[in-house]
């Protein structure tokens, strides 16, 4: 096998960590020996040992003079584990094969440097693009600090996510909807506005098994969020977390008293402010969001250049009606040359169903703007 090879299947290992690591990256590893794989591991959940340490614990014979394929730099510090070069020193590992360099300021090109004046050998950007593509999330929040948010939408052939009369259940088939629970499962939180909330009562848990429930966030900037709502009801059994620019101990109680978290965030232009809550939520762990909100939270998103991906499932469907909503609200833009644009993007069948994503393009608006 070549090196992209082994490569390519510590990428697929390291998925069987989505769900269960954040905010830590996806890491998958591969020891050879004399042509032969002798251990795999992945980092399985976090606070758990490293996908490095895993390799190695489950080797069929003695890693010694082996080589390790890594999706990831490895980690070179003291955290919730030991470092994994350390590992890789003690067990004799005589090269290593790395997908791509941590961002982390703490590792950022140590590992690789401690590695080689060690006498190992180390080859790195094997499959790079993939290995960065897989951990996009981590990219992302360690190096702002925030959270990687990803728009997500299912809409008709003529961009209606509702019924004239509201109703938006089902726009997809099945298997579009269980893509949906996938992505729940695997970002960290999802978030909608208060006005999701009282219009449908939903749940937003994760409904695969062996999921979990992501943290629930809603942004409701006067705290109208009904307490009798499944979001309050269920608040002790999923976390909960409301962000709001109402400041009345007394109108907290409540909520609080449910399982609710309260998160006060300040005013921007009558609506709490987006990137102040990015920021807040940052700070408390959170590295990705999926955004299942409506219309107007969603052009708001765009507005504050909060929104990193866009998921828009499409429906062989019609509504029509001029009144119908549209995914994304707001005031709109004015001029064509302001709109968002999208690049990267892939298209993926779910029967019927199409799911189209791109990654959202800031500097096309910057761009336009100095012109």
């Amino acid at each position: 096998m070549t090196d992209e090879k082994y490569m390519n299947l510590a990428l697929t290992l390291a998925t069987k960590g989505i769900g269960f690591v954040n905010p830590n990256p996806l890491v998958g590893a591969v020891i050879v020996k004399d042509g032969k794989i002798i251990g795999q591991g992945w980092h399985e959940k976090y606070g758990g040992w490293h996908a490095e340490r895993n390799a190695l614990s489950n080797c069929s014979e003695s890693p010694n003079g082996a080589s390790m394929y890594v999706t990831l730099e490895p980690c070179c510090h003291y955290g919730k584990t030991p470092p994994c070069t350390e590992a890789i020193l003690q067990n004799g590992i005589k090269k290593v094969v790395i997908g791509s360099l941590d961002p982390n300021t703490l590792v950022s090109g140590k590992g690789v440097a401690i590695l080689r004046e060690a006498g190992i050998d180390v080859v790195t950007g094997i499959l790079q693009d993939k290995c960065i593509e897989l951990n996009e999330v981590f990219f992302h929040y360690i190096k702002t600090k925030t959270p990687y948010v990803v728009m997500k939408y299912a809409m008709t052939m003529d961009g209606k996510i509702a019924s004239a009369s509201g109703k938006s259940k089902w726009i997809t088939g099945q298997k579009a909807r269980v893509h949906v629970h996938k992505s729940r499962n695997q970002y960290s939180s999802i978030m909608v506005g208060v006005g999701t909330v009282i219009a449908d009562n939903p749940s937003l848990t994760c409904r695969i098994d062996g999921g979990r429930n992501p943290i629930r966030i809603i942004c409701d900037t006067y705290l109208r969020t009904p307490l009798e709502s499944t979001i309050v009801t269920t608040a002790k059994e999923v976390r909960t977390i409301i962000a709001t620019a109402c400041n009345n101990p007394e109108k907290h109680k409540p909520y609080l008293s449910s399982g609710c978290e309260i998160l006060e965030i300040r005013l921007k232009d009558n609506h709490i402010d987006l990137n102040h809550l990015m920021q807040e939520l940052g700070a408390k762990g959170i590295d990705s969001i999926l955004l299942e909100g409506g219309s107007s939270l969603n052009f708001s998103a765009l507005q504050c250049r909060i929104v990193n991906k866009v998921q828009a499932y499409i429906a062989p469907k019609l509504f029509g009606g001029s009144q119908s909503k549209t995914p994304v609200g707001g005031v709109g833009i004015q001029k064509v040359s302001d709109c968002f644009h999208l690049k990267n993007q892939t298209i993926t069948w779910f029967d019927e169903d199409i799911l189209m994503e791109g990654v959202v393009d800031y500097t096309c608006l910057q761009e336009s703007s100095r012109k």
